[in-house]
């Protein structure tokens, strides 16, 4: 009797774990609805949702002069037209966030997390990057759960002491073209990343294209939480890997 019992009772607890890892399973995989990487077919929505015939937004023009210039402005346009120099602005369609591992119960699953507050811009002469740089809106970067998006915001991003993180470019960055229509580049950017009141130099590579006067760029920055003293985002039930990533598609236009 006492042996039956066991058995019903082992039987009773295995029945339970199997529910309990079926439920987390399915979590995980069907409602856990995190979005896929950023990908070459994220930049080419982006700047489809965004172009603009280039007769009403002409990409910047070493040649051009404006129609209708203040003494300032053609001054600023002429030393342009001579320097090759051409400026861009983060726009709408922009999108920035993280990407991390999670092992929740057992099952591997991801979190992201992404926000469009994102500002900044891009400096290039004829065929180099001179400068760059973007800031973030932490505390805008959401996911499919609330309950993380507390824990981000809270202990391990402290948004309310850190709001922001930016990155500036450390390097001039050869492209090997000039920003014109339909160009097309994949190359390695260094410069200083800032996240958490910690700054740190980074480096990686970034694919950008001009189609309809839009300058796209796509990209992902690997970073290790503690790096930049960041708490160890796990939990009891959820760990969470030491590292992740900062990936983005962000839409430029002619400043």
């Amino acid at each position: 009797m006492n042996r039956r019992r066991l058995t019903i009772i082992a039987a009773v607890l295995v029945g339970c774990v199997g529910v309990l890892y079926g439920a987390v399973w399915f979590y995980a995989t069907v409602i856990n609805d995190a979005p896929d990487a950023l990908d070459a077919d994220d930049l080419d929505a982006a700047l489809a949702a965004t172009t603009v015939a280039t007769t009403t937004a002409p990409v910047p023009s070493t040649t051009a002069a404006p129609s209708a210039p203040t003494e300032a402005s053609t001054t600023t346009t002429a030393d342009n037209a001579t320097t090759g120099i051409s400026q861009w602005q983060i726009t709408e369609g922009s999108e920035l966030g993280y990407r991390v591992a999670e092992v929740l119960f057992g099952v591997d699953t991801e979190g992201v997390g992404r926000t469009g507050e994102v500002t900044g811009g891009i400096t290039i002469d004829s065929t180099t990057m001179t400068a760059a740089s973007f800031e973030v809106d932490v505390a805008s970067i959401t996911s499919d759960d609330g309950r993380r998006d507390g824990q981000f915001r809270g202990r391990i991003m402290e948004t309310d002491r850190f709001p922001t993180a930016s990155f500036e470019l450390s390097e001039s960055v050869e492209l090997g073209t000039e920003a014109t229509e339909g160009a097309e580049v994949t190359v390695e950017i260094t410069g200083d990343l800032t996240m958490h009141g910690v700054t740190r130099p980074v480096t990686f590579d970034v694919t950008a294209r001009i189609t309809g006067g839009r300058l796209g760029v796509l990209g992902s920055i690997p970073v290790v939480f503690t790096d930049f003293d960041i708490a160890d985002p796990s939990l009891p039930a959820i760990r969470v890997e030491p590292d992740g990533l900062i990936e983005f598609v962000l839409v430029l236009t002619p400043a």
